[in-house]
């Protein structure tokens, strides 16, 4: 039974006196700016745009990189001023050479989708790479796609582990699931059914639905842990309650077969039937196998032709073709009409 499964500078100092000078005109100036941000900022989610790009523009001018970068965010929508991408890269790039992570983020995505700037694969790189290497979670998972998909980048499986893992472990569910996925494969990292086990908990613990149906899986096989079909029965209905088809289809095997349950039909074709209309063809073939048998369902060699009909396009099974030797021509032709009317559906209530 198979289960389906991110140098230093040398200057001169000024006297003591001339310092604290400096040190006092310095704070001075901070709180000054920090007190005309934040009245825009509470304008701003008043929603006055006007009065906040008023308040921003001397801060950003002067180089206050908060400022800037929420420049850059009302010129990216249009807010308080007209829309202009190229005006929105000024501003956020001036916060991203300061070190802002969120303008570092944006001007990635702005080069990503060429937006107010030519599409640049390295740029790309480049800011999700310097956002990341400050610790943000959601520059170093990009990253871990890019090297994972090998998109924009060289396809490097060891560098998306690492960007991954990086963010893992702060707790990113997404990352926690890839990483799992890694351990599993043993992609970009040495195969390791334990570590893929625990990072697969840690996001599915978060609710992540594909990390629930995967632990699940490992679960009902004993891989990577002891074998528990109780564990895989609540793990698969977590994630086929959020709407995972495959631990739909995962929960109908196991009523099917009572692996860990109660043998029951009719539960397996409540399941296989949600996993089959979103498009399961597994589920859908395994639907048509209950009509044809009359398991959880009347028999019905109409409906089984159908679900074998939908499910041969991915399946490539010829199951239909030894039904249709005992159906009659007329029966044939309403299981026609029913496979097109159901695909016109995207396989909904069929």
């Amino acid at each position: 039974m198979i289960w389906f499964r991110g140098i230093s500078k040398v200057v001169n100092l000024p006297n003591m006196k001339k310092l604290t000078l400096v040190t006092l005109l310095i704070l001075s100036c901070a709180t000054a700016w920090t007190a005309d941000f934040d009245k825009g900022l509470a304008v701003y989610n008043l929603g006055d745009y006007a009065t906040a790009q008023a308040e921003w523009r001397p801060l950003a001018d002067q180089g206050d990189a908060d400022a800037q970068r929420m420049l850059g965010r009302l010129y990216d929508n249009g807010l308080g001023v007209i829309e202009d991408d190229k005006e929105a890269v000024k501003w956020h790039r001036l916060a991203a050479e300061q070190g802002d992570v969120d303008a570092q983020n944006i001007l990635a995505l702005m080069y990503a989708f060429g937006v107010g700037v030519v599409q640049d694969n390295r740029e790309v790189v480049k800011w999700f790479r310097l956002a990341a290497e400050q610790g943000d979670v959601s520059a170093q998972f990009n990253l871990g796609v890019l090297y994972d998909l090998g998109t924009r980048v060289t396809e490097d499986d060891e560098e998306a582990a690492k960007w991954f893992r990086l963010a893992a472990e702060q707790g990113n569910a997404l990352a926690q699931f890839n990483l799992g996925s890694i351990y599993e494969n043993g992609d970009g990292a040495k195969e390791d059914g334990e570590k893929a086990a625990k990072w697969y908990r840690l996001a599915a613990m978060q609710g992540n639905s594909a990390a629930q149906r995967n632990l699940g899986a490992m679960y009902a096989s004993g891989k990577g842990v002891i074998q528990n079909f109780k564990e895989a029965h609540t793990l698969f209905l977590l994630a086929a309650e959020q709407g995972d088809a495959t631990a739909q289809f995962n929960l109908g095997l196991m009523y099917d077969n009572g692996d860990g349950v109660l043998e029951d039909d009719a539960k397996a074709v409540e399941w296989y039937a949600l996993a089959a209309g979103q498009g399961d063809s597994k589920a859908q073939f395994n639907l048509g196998l209950m009509y044809d048998n009359g398991y959880g369902v009347l028999e019905n060699d109409v409906y089984a032709y159908m679900w074998w009909s939908i499910a041969a396009a991915k399946e490539g099974n010829n199951a239909k073709e030894s039904l249709a030797k005992d159906m009659t021509p007329q029966d044939i032709s309403k299981a026609q009409d029913l496979t097109r009317e159901c695909e016109k559906k995207d396989y909904k209530g069929c």
